[in-house]
C-alpha cells in the first residue's frame, strides 16, 4: 500500500467520535472513556434518530394493517430484512428471523430442530469458550433428550485445539454449535475448517456470531454454517432485536417455536395452519422501533467499511497490549495467533471487580467478572479478568487513561 493510499484508508475518529452523542458526558467528573464494547456497543445520531422518527412519524403495528402508518412501518421493518441478507450474504431474505438477540436465535434452534432431531445417546459439541448462552441451551436439550454434551477444550493462549475437536466427531455426533470470536479472550475461531469437519461427520453447524458481526466480514455462504446467531446492540444497534439466520431447507422442516399472531396461516379449534418463512417464527408483535432502527446501524457499519474499522481496532489491540504489558503483575489472559479488539488481563495479588471499580472512578467504563464465561474462567483457575474492548470511536489517548488508572488503582490496593 502506497502512503497516499495509508492516507485515503486512514480514518478520522474525531470526526466519527462527533456522531455519539453520550461520547461527549462525563462520568465522576472525567470524560467518559467507554472500552466495553463487547458487552454493547454504543450508538450513533442516525440510530437514534431513525428509533425516534418511527415513534414520531409512522408508529404502527405492521404486515397486516391497511392504513398508511402500518404500510410505513412495515416496508421500513422489512427493508432492515432485505439490508441485514446483504450484510451477511444469505441466498434469501427468507432466511433472515428477527429475534431478541443472539441467546434467543440459539434457543429457537435448540427448541425446534434439537427437539425433532437430537435423540438419547446423540452427541452436541461446544467449546470450553462458550458463553452461557450457548451452553446452557444445549445442557437442557440433552438432558430433556439424554443427549451427550462434549466439549472443545482449548490451549494456554486461548486457541481451540483443533486436532481435539476432531477426536470429539463421531457418528453420533448430530450438532456443533460454536463461537465465531470469544467474548472473553477476543479469539477468532477457525469456523470454516470447523464446519467442514462437522459436516464431514454428519453434523449441522450453529455459529454465535454475536461478537463477530461487527468486526469480521460474514458470508453465510462461504462460510457454509446451517445457522448463524446475532445481536443489533454489538453492532452500533439497537438493544432488543438480533438476527437468525437458518438455511432455507432447515428452517422450512423446522417445527414453530412460539406460537400466536402473525405466524399463522389460518386458525380453527379442529386445525391451524403455519405462515410460511420467515414469519413462521415471528410470533406476536416484534421489536418494529428498534429492528427499523437497525439498518441505520448496518448502513453506519457499512458506510465506514469493515476493513477500515478492523485496521482501527486492530491498531489499537496492538498499542494496549504493549502498554498493558509494561505493567509488573499484570498478566494478559488469551493470546491467541487471531484476535479481535479484545483484551483482558489480570494483576498478582488484586481482584478484578476492584480494579474495574478504580477505574470507573476515573471515568473508564471496563467489564468485569467471568463475562458469562465460567467454563473458561475455571479453565485458566480464575474466578475472572478485567476486560477493555475497543470500537470504532476509541482513541489511543484513551488507551493512555486507561494505563494511567490501572496504575493508579495498583498503588491505591498494594
Amino acid at each position: 500500500m502506497t502512503e497516499t493510499q495509508i492516507l485515503e484508508n486512514k480514518l478520522d475518529v474525531y470526526a466519527i467520535r462527533q456522531q455519539f452523542p453520550i461520547l461527549s458526558r462525563d462520568v465522576k467528573d472525567k470524560p467518559l472513556v467507554y472500552f466495553d464494547n463487547a458487552a454493547t456497543s454504543q450508538k450513533p445520531r442516525v440510530v437514534i434518530d431513525a428509533l425516534s422518527n418511527y415513534y414520531q412519524q409512522y408508529n404502527a403495528n405492521i404486515h397486516r394493517g391497511i392504513h398508511t402508518l402500518a404500510e410505513e412501518a412495515t416496508m421500513a421493518f422489512e427493508a432492515t430484512r432485505d439490508s441485514v441478507q446483504a450484510f451477511i450474504n444469505a441466498s434469501e431474505r427468507e432466511e433472515i428471523i428477527f429475534t431478541r438477540g443472539t441467546t434467543e436465535g440459539i434457543n429457537l434452534v435448540a427448541y425446534t430442530w434439537g427437539r425433532q432431531n437430537i435423540g438419547e445417546g446423540d452427541e452436541i459439541i461446544v467449546s470450553v469458550m462458550e458463553h452461557h448462552s450457548n451452553i446452557v441451551p444445549w445442557q437442557i436439550l440433552c438432558k430433556e433428550k439424554k443427549a451427550v454434551l462434549k466439549v472443545i477444550p482449548v490451549n494456554e493462549e486461548g486457541d481451540l485445539i483443533v486436532e481435539e475437536y476432531q477426536k470429539l466427531l463421531s457418528d453420533r455426533t448430530k450438532l456443533v454449535s460454536i463461537a465465531h470470536v470469544s467474548n472473553a479472550l477476543g479469539t477468532v475461531n477457525p469456523v470454516r475448517r470447523i464446519i467442514e469437519l462437522a459436516h464431514d461427520a454428519g453434523a449441522l453447524v450453529v455459529v454465535d456470531g454475536a461478537q463477530s458481526a461487527v468486526h469480521l466480514d460474514i458470508d453465510v455462504q462461504q462460510m457454509d454454517c446451517d445457522f448463524f446467531a446475532f445481536s443489533a446492540h454489538k453492532l452500533y444497534g439497537p438493544t432488543g432485536t438480533g438476527v437468525l439466520y437458518g438455511k432455507k431447507r432447515l428452517l422450512e422442516s423446522m417445527p414453530v417455536f412460539l406460537g400466536g399472531g402473525e405466524m399463522i396461516k389460518e386458525v380453527s379449534f379442529e386445525k391451524t395452519t403455519y405462515a410460511d418463512l420467515p414469519y413462521k417464527f415471528e410470533a406476536g408483535t416484534p421489536n418494529i422501533a428498534d429492528t427499523i432502527a437497525f439498518k441505520a446501524a448496518l448502513e453506519f457499519t457499512s458506510s465506514i467499511g469493515k476493513q477500515r474499522i478492523r485496521d482501527h481496532e486492530m491498531e489499537l489491540l496492538s498499542y494496549a497490549t504493549s502498554r498493558l504489558t509494561e505493567i509488573p503483575g499484570l498478566k494478559i489472559i488469551g493470546q491467541a495467533k487471531e484476535k479481535i479488539s479484545v483484551i483482558s488481563f489480570i494483576i498478582d495479588k488484586l481482584h478484578h471487580q476492584d480494579i474495574g471499580i478504580l477505574l470507573d472512578n476515573q471515568g473508564v467504563a471496563l467489564r468485569t467478572g467471568h463475562h458469562c464465561t465460567q467454563p473458561l474462567m475455571q479453565r485458566f483457575g480464575i474466578s475472572g479478568t478485567t476486560r477493555a474492548s475497543f470500537a470504532i470511536y476509541n482513541t489511543k489517548d484513551e488507551i493512555d487513561i486507561m494505563i494511567s488508572g490501572v496504575k493508579k488503582a495498583i498503588k491505591m490496593l498494594s
